[in-house]
């Protein structure tokens, strides 16, 4: 850990489902705060973050207000590098997003009516075909269009919902345009995080590829793929280049003395080897073999990323088989 100054932390699927936290993970976060910056980095645009920190201290976290960095605050930053001040700008979100767009100086305003310079979109679970309609409006007439972030899913403690990109995801369909992107794998919102703590070396962590590690290659840092939220361990296997993360663990108990140990390429596989032969990978479990499944799952990174295109899987013995069934990959 002494590698890294500060770490950038996902929330839903990372640090809670829904208003609990995943298990380990205060623990974890609390102890790694003696040696780096804990910056909390969320693409939910839904809530202030004074709110986010004080839901984060409910679990047991010190968390101060600007240690909160949410997907609003760097839709707001963009458009006020963009929009005059004074300018209003349509609001598809909550009043939290609104709040941000005012606390850069511009006007929030939730009719096309108002004549916005530009859309600004983020999550909101009343998001209803009215204020799709006015900013629909909005766009067909000019109006600049920035999404928070485009999140097709939002985990939860019942499953995955519709997240943001769902809903930009209907205006795309309408009017066939592509919004300017403020939140994660976009690097705004993650530059606007390092910027505010002042980090030379950056740690990502996270639980999407498409997201939270598509980012910190935007941005150029390391990063940590946590499995507690939406991304799989197939798709960590076939995960392009620019989806790759650093680091693989269970959760954020790794972080501290255990992280060095998780790292894809150089780290522990815990006493399992893979091999690539043509469009196959197979897995095979040494006498040391443990159970830890992400230890199975990066030796089969390692072997798996060492040629373009995606491998199937086969077991070479039982617990190898075992194990990937365990990994929910399917055999070759």
């Amino acid at each position: 850990m002494s590698t890294y100054d500060a770490l950038l932390v996902d929330l839903d699927g990372t640090v809670y489902r829904g208003p609990e936290a995943i298990d380990g993970a205060v623990e974890s976060l609390e102890a790694v705060r003696a040696t780096a910056t804990v910056s909390y980095v969320t693409n939910n645009a839904s809530r202030g973050p004074d709110e986010v920190a004080e839901h984060l201290r409910g679990l047991g976290l010190t968390v101060a207000t600007e240690d909160v960095v949410t997907s609003a605050q760097a839709g707001a930053a963009v458009l006020a590098g963009q929009c005059d001040p004074g300018a209003p700008v349509l609001v598809v979100g909550t009043d939290a997003l609104a709040e941000e767009v005012r606390l850069v100086g511009l006007t929030p305003v939730r009719s096309a009516d108002d004549e916005p310079v530009a859309v600004v979109q983020g999550h909101s679970p009343d998001t209803g075909w009215r204020i799709l309609a006015e900013a629909g409006l909005a766009l067909h007439r000019g109006a600049h269009w920035v999404a928070c972030n485009v999140d097709p899913t939002l985990p939860d403690e019942r499953g995955l919902m519709p997240g943001n990109g769902s809903m930009v995801a209907v205006l795309r369909t309408a009017y066939g345009i592509e919004p300017e992107v403020a939140g994660k794998p976009a690097a705004p919102l993650l530059r606007q995080a390092v910027e505010r703590v002042g980090a030379q070396r950056p740690l990502v962590i996270g639980d999407r590829l498409d997201t939270d590690i598509a980012g910190a290659h935007a941005i150029e840092a390391d990063s940590l793929l946590v499995l507690t939220g939406v991304s799989t361990p197939a798709g960590v296997l076939d995960a392009a280049p620019e989806l790759r993360p650093t680091f693989l663990g269970p959760d954020l108990t790794v972080l501290g003395d255990g992280l060095a140990a998780t790292h894809v390429l150089e780290g522990d596989t815990g006493g399992w080897t893979a091999r690539r032969d043509g469009d196959t990978v197979e897995l095979t479990a040494g006498d040391d073999a443990g159970d830890d499944a992400t230890a199975a799952l990066r030796a089969l990174c390692r072997a798996a990323w060492e040629a373009e295109g995606t491998a199937t899987v086969r077991g070479g013995d039982g617990r190898a088989d075992k194990m990937i069934s365990t990994l929910g990959l399917a055999t070759g």
